[in-house]
């Protein structure tokens, strides 16, 4: 795990402390490599003391404090060993010592694919998707932090990738493609049946559902994009919709080229969008290298009915590498990325700036490869609850992980209630 971020305050620190060791013409005591006035060579080199005229000599003061260069490096070396703590100690995001615990890795047999969607339930249990590809029906698995024990909710979820939880308890997946029913399900999670919530626009089919998330008043954002399967396209475009308490669906905007992880801010005033446009999944050794296109964060004004306002400015731009899958934020406001770049796989935690908090990460960097030679790339992010609340819940290749955060997650399906 490595943590970036600015050092405001461990820099004035040091600079204090350096300061502090200056002459009054700003040279460091003990590492001024000629201390002599310009005219008789200053930067260009030493000169014989004999060669100086008296009125132009340093004190013999001065240079008795040059001698003290031992002593001054090893202040160095010190502040220097100091540099993670402080980093540490000022991290907004990460405690000192956070480190990814791993609570789940797939335990049957499915083609490649990976985990998907986590999403804290009312009770606390994290829910999530284990998507493979090809013919092999997807799985919806529960975790209970009280116990530590997964299960499995529904071994038949189609091709469920991101879940959500509404305010009635009840849980909403998104099916997608390659298989799978391209639609969205209401899941019953006390009886584990489930139904479609909707799976047409305009009385087209759904590209492939990929990723959802809920506002206050109930109503669910969710991106349509189109990564893979065979089956035939009926909406040409790429697009966020939002289906709305009345069980209607408008088109929120096409603003974008591939769309996949969404959250709203606690606000509800913007819209975080990922743009994850891999030009499709390169499988087999055979298949061609993808098309990339947009690989950032796209951040969405709304308006007071919920819609975009004007265009969407750029929190993030991760090109020419992948870019974000899920995400979510907490309660300041900060968005919490699964970076899948190949030379960089974490989670990536900014501001509603843009500006980088934190980075957990979650594999080796710079690595290369097809689809299942990759190590630790994570694929969507969500917070725990209650005496769990500090837990930032990651699914990471065919796994669950968890690591210790300083925040809380904001929660529409409890905040609303």
């Amino acid at each position: 795990m490595a943590i970036g971020l600015e050092l405001p305050s461990s820099l004035i620190f040091l600079l204090a402390l350096v300061r502090s060791f200056l002459l009054p013409t700003g040279r460091l005591i003990g590492f001024d490599p000629c201390p002599l006035p310009r005219k008789h060579g200053g930067a260009l080199g030493r000169v014989p003391a004999a060669a100086i005229p008296l009125g132009d000599r340093q004190p013999d003061a001065t240079i008795a404090m040059r001698n003290q260069m031992p002593s001054i490096a090893g202040l160095a070396l010190t502040l220097a060993s100091m540099l993670p703590a402080l980093r540490a100690a000022e991290n907004p995001i990460l405690p000192d010592g956070a480190r990814l615990e791993v609570l789940h890795t797939r335990q049957v047999r499915l083609n490649s694919g990976l985990t998907e969607g986590p999403a804290v339930a009312p009770d606390g249990t994290i829910y999530f998707t284990d998507m493979p590809f090809g013919t092999d029906n997807g799985m919806i698995l529960r975790y209970d932090p009280k116990t530590s024990k997964v299960t499995v909710f529904t071994d038949n979820s189609g091709k469920s990738n991101g879940l959500a939880f509404l305010s009635d308890g009840s849980m909403v997946s998104c099916d997608g493609a390659d298989g799978g029913g391209r639609r969205l399900i209401r899941w019953d999670v006390r009886t584990g049946q489930g139904a479609t919530l909707l799976d047409r626009f305009i009385g087209r089919r759904f590209n492939s559902p990929n990723d959802l998330c809920v506002d206050l008043k109930g109503r669910i954002y969710f991106t349509d994009p189109r990564y893979g399967g065979t089956e035939p396209r009926e909406l040409e475009r790429e697009a966020v919709y939002r289906r709305n308490l009345d069980g209607s669906v408008e088109e929120i905007t096409r603003a974008v080229e591939k769309p996949n992880g969404i959250v709203l801010s606690p606000d509800q005033k913007t819209l975080y969008v990922g743009d994850h446009n891999n030009g499709g999944n390169r499988l087999r050794p055979t298949d061609p290298e993808p098309k990339r296109g947009a690989m950032k964060v796209l951040a969405f004004a709304l308006d007071g009915a919920g819609k975009v306002s004007g265009a969407p400015r750029t929190l993030v731009n991760f090109a020419p590498e992948n870019g974000c899958d899920g995400m979510t934020v907490d309660t300041a406001g900060n968005v919490y990325l699964a970076c899948r770049s190949l030379a960089r796989p974490g989670v990536m935690v900014v501001d509603p700036s843009g500006r980088e908090l934190a980075f957990v990460e979650t594999g080796p960097r710079n690595q290369k490869g097809l689809f299942d030679d990759w190590k630790g790339i994570p694929s969507n992010v969500e917070f725990g609850i209650g005496e769990d609340a500090h837990s930032l819940y990651v699914t990471i290749d065919k796994g669950l992980y968890r690591i210790r955060v300083k925040t809380k997650g904001f929660h529409p399906h409890l905040a609303a209630k």
